[in-house]
C-alpha cells in the first residue's frame, strides 16, 4: 500500500530542483501535491510534468498575504493540508566585511520567516480541522556549523534547526509532529550560482568549487535531489508518528551529530 495514500501535501519552492522531487516522490507514493512557488509559470509547468495529483500554486514564502492565499488554495483544492514541507530558500556567500544590511534581512526574511510563517499559517489550519499532520522544514549541513564566507545562509539554517525543535515541542500536543532535514552539497542547477560566488571570492575557476565539494563528500559524490526524498516520505508517513522535533543529516556522511 502507498505510505501517503490520501493525504495532501503543500511543498513550497518546488517548481524544480529539490521540492519537485519531493512532489513526485509523494504522488507516487499516493498523496496529492500542491507544488507552491513564486514561479508561478515554472509551477505550472512541474504540475503539468506530473499530471494528476498535482496543482500549482504561486507564493512569495516572504509575504503573509501571498502565504496565507496560497494556504487558502491548497485548501480549496484538496479540503485540507495533511504535510507541508517548508523547501523554499535563498543563498548567499560574502566575507564578514561584505554582508549588507538588506541582503541578511532577504535571507532572513525568506528562510527563517518563510518557514516559520508557513509553519503558523498550516498548523493554524490543521489546529482547526484537528489534522494530525506533518511538517518537515529543510534545514541544511550549514546549519550544523558556521562556514567562512557564508555566515548569513549559515545563521539561517541554524535558526531552521531551532525552529523546528521550538514547533515540534509545542505542536505535538495537537499531534503534530515537526521535524527537519538537514542536507549536505546537493548538486542541481542551483549550483551555478553557488560556484560562481565561490569563483568570486576564493578566485577559483568556474566549476572547481563544485568538484572540491563533491570529492570532499564521503560517500564520493555530491547528493542528489533523488537521494533525499526516501527521508521526506518516512518523516511524513505513519512509520514517524513518535519522531518529533528532530532534525535528520541525510549528507553522504558529511556531518555527524
Amino acid at each position: 500500500m502507498s505510505r501517503l495514500a490520501g493525504k495532501s501535501a503543500l511543498i513550497t519552492g518546488a517548481a524544480r530542483g529539490i521540492g519537485l522531487a519531493f512532489a513526485k516522490a509523494y504522488v507516487a507514493e499516493g498523496a496529492r501535491v500542491a507544488i507552491a512557488d513564486i514561479d508561478e509559470a515554472g509551477a505550472k509547468v512541474a504540475a503539468l510534468e506530473i499530471g494528476e495529483g498535482a496543482i500549482a500554486v504561486q507564493m512569495d514564502v516572504a509575504d503573509q498575504a501571498s502565504i496565507d492565499a496560497g494556504v487558502a488554495t491548497t485548501i480549496e483544492a484538496f479540503g485540507q493540508i495533511d504535510i507541508l514541507i517548508n523547501n523554499a530558500a535563498i543563498f548567499s556567500a560574502a566575507p564578514i566585511s561584505d554582508i549588507t544590511r538588506d541582503d541578511y534581512a532577504r535571507v532572513f526574511d525568506l528562510n527563517v520567516g518563510g518557514t516559520l510563517f508557513m509553519m503558523q499559517a498550516v498548523a493554524k489550519h490543521m489546529i482547526a480541522k484537528g489534522v494530525k499532520g506533518r511538517i518537515i522544514n529543510m534545514a541544511s549541513q550549514a546549519g550544523r556549523r558556521g562556514e567562512s564566507l557564508v555566515a548569513v545562509y549559515c545563521a539561517s539554517k541554524a535558526a531552521v534547526i531551532s525552529l523546528t525543535q521550538s514547533a515540534g515541542l509545542n505542536l505535538i500536543q495537537h499531534g503534530i509532529n515537526v521535524n527537519a532535514i538537514a542536507p549536505g552539497v546537493v548538486d542541481g542547477e542551483h549550483w551555478d550560482g553557488v560556484d560562481a560566488f565561490f569563483a568570486k571570492y576564493e578566485g577559483k575557476a568556474p566549476g572547481q568549487k563544485r568538484k572540491e565539494v563533491g570529492e570532499a563528500v564521503p560517500f564520493g559524490r555530491m547528493g542528489r535531489a533523488e537521494d533525499l526524498t526516501g527521508m521526506a516520505v518516512f518523516l511524513a508517513s505513519d512509520d514517524a508518528a513518535y519522531i518529533v522535533a528532530q532534525t535528520y543529516n541525510v549528507d553522504g556522511g558529511n556531518w555527524m551529530s
